[in-house]
């Protein structure tokens, strides 16, 4: 099992990197927290899970072992593989998804292609008694898919919504104000 690479990004695209560690390429598909870190030319360090199938090997790559620790947990639930499990987590961040859940909402989940209402409340059920305890933060749910609605409506892409909000200050708790805040984030 390759674990985490270390080496220098040679290449990279919406969905992957190409990581040199050594004079080997790696082709690492990646999150949306990975893409945002990694540059080129520039040494990276991440963490990976190697999805070995019949006909291909596929390494996913990480920014954190928090991240890493959710894709294998979702990898468990019958009906979700490694694509559907990375999509899951370019759509909110872990924290988020873990209180998604715990709460039973399914509004991050439905975003992702290939699941539907009843595969979102599936790995509601599945992960709920997994994840344990989780302590609730001090930004409501709601708050946050409002914020990111909102920025969407106003033209930026689910991408940049999505950065510019984990950027502002966590203190703003209302919508309005985290997208006034996230605003004069992508101002800059």
């Amino acid at each position: 099992m390759i674990s985490q690479v270390t080496g220098q990004v040679i290449h990279k695209t919406d969905k992957y990197i190409i990581v040199e560690t050594n004079g080997i390429g790696y082709k690492i598909f990646a999150t949306t927290e990975l893409l945002s870190v990694a540059k080129m030319d520039e040494k990276l360090k991440a963490w990976t899970y190697l999805a070995v199938r019949e006909n291909a090997l596929d390494l996913y790559g990480f920014s954190n072992k928090e991240e890493l620790d959710f894709f294998e947990l979702l990898n468990t639930i019958s009906g979700v593989g490694p694509k559907t499990a990375i999509g899951i987590l370019n759509v909110a961040t872990v924290g988020s998804l873990r209180k998604a859940i715990s709460t039973g909402e399914t509004a991050h989940l439905t975003k992702v292609s290939g699941i539907g209402k009843k595969m979102a409340d599936k790995i509601v059920l599945e992960l709920k008694g997994k994840l344990g305890s989780y302590e609730e933060v001090a930004l409501g749910l709601k708050e946050e898919i409002d914020a990111l609605e909102a920025l969407k409506s106003l033209g930026y892409s689910h991408k940049e919504s999505r950065e510019a909000l984990q950027e502002i200050d966590k203190s703003i708790t209302t919508t309005s104000g985290r997208v006034k805040a996230a605003l004069k984030h992508l101002g800059k």
